[in-house]
């Protein structure tokens, strides 16, 4: 693994509240783009997944704008390109699992790290915690 892979497991982690030998596993690539990151993920969960439920919950969660319609003449998924100079992060691709079956869901996101990177993400959890009282 590269140090930037093994940066994301980290995080992951960290943020999640995972311990330390939660499994989690990534691949990152650089790639030439002007300001956008991307990543692949993929869930194994403990229940099955309902897909057209979890399109649902990205579409109405805020900071996320689902683009999901790879079936159209004139399909559409999140790329960099159409990212950049969003505050929402894109995700699409959202699907079942082939490796995890009805327990795995797999999904594409897409933000611009420069307006909504770690910075804008932090202010945002913690404003969040501190409506919940998680901060009192």
């Amino acid at each position: 693994y590269t140090k930037e892979e093994m940066k994301v497991t980290w995080e992951t982690r960290k943020i999640c509240g995972l311990a330390d030998d939660f499994p989690v596993s990534c691949t990152a690539v650089r790639i030439p783009t002007y300001r956008a990151h991307s990543e692949s993920i993929v869930l194994e969960t403990e229940k099955p997944v309902d897909v057209a439920a979890a399109q649902a919950l990205l579409d109405s969660s805020p900071g996320v704008k689902l683009v999901d319609d790879i079936r159209s003449d004139n399909p559409k998924y999140p790329m960099p390109l159409t990212a950049t100079g969003q505050y929402d992060v894109e995700v699409g691709r959202v699907r079942r699992s082939e490796a995890f079956g009805d327990y795995g869901l797999e999904f594409f996101v897409s933000g611009d790290q420069l307006l909504r990177g770690a910075a804008l993400n932090a202010v945002l959890v913690a404003e969040e915690c501190i409506k919940n009282g998680d901060l009192a």
